[in-house]
């Protein structure tokens, strides 16, 4: 069962997250929904096995014990979004895309 830590993180944004902590280099892909702003955002780290969302200033690191305990936080968290009508993709190329692949979670990739 996935570990869920808590935190806040009021006197930031996003691009703290895009451009420092949850980059492509350190292994994160970027969950795009349409919700997405400067008080919002999702990220996805398939090597590490963790997801993490922020909102407006509340951070939420979802840390999965196992390849089936993130295959099924992934799913839950794009399907959540697709049944809204907010979901668009998963930011991954390159050897990333190959590990989402791998995971059985292509079908949440962006188009290649």
């Amino acid at each position: 069962m996935a570990k869920l830590t808590r935190g806040s993180d009021f006197m930031s944004d996003r691009y703290r997250y895009d451009f420092r902590l949850c980059t492509y280099a350190n292994g994160w892909a970027q969950l795009d929904t349409k919700q997405d702003a400067p008080y919002f955002g999702n990220w996805v780290n398939p090597t590490k096995l963790q997801l993490f969302s922020y909102c407006e200033g509340d951070t939420t690191l979802t840390e999965c014990e196992d390849d089936a305990d993130f295959i099924n936080s992934v799913r839950e968290c794009c399907e959540w979004h697709k049944e809204r009508g907010y979901f668009i993709g998963i930011d991954a190329d390159g050897e990333m895309r190959g590990r989402f692949e791998a995971l059985g979670l292509g079908e949440y990739l962006h188009a290649a």
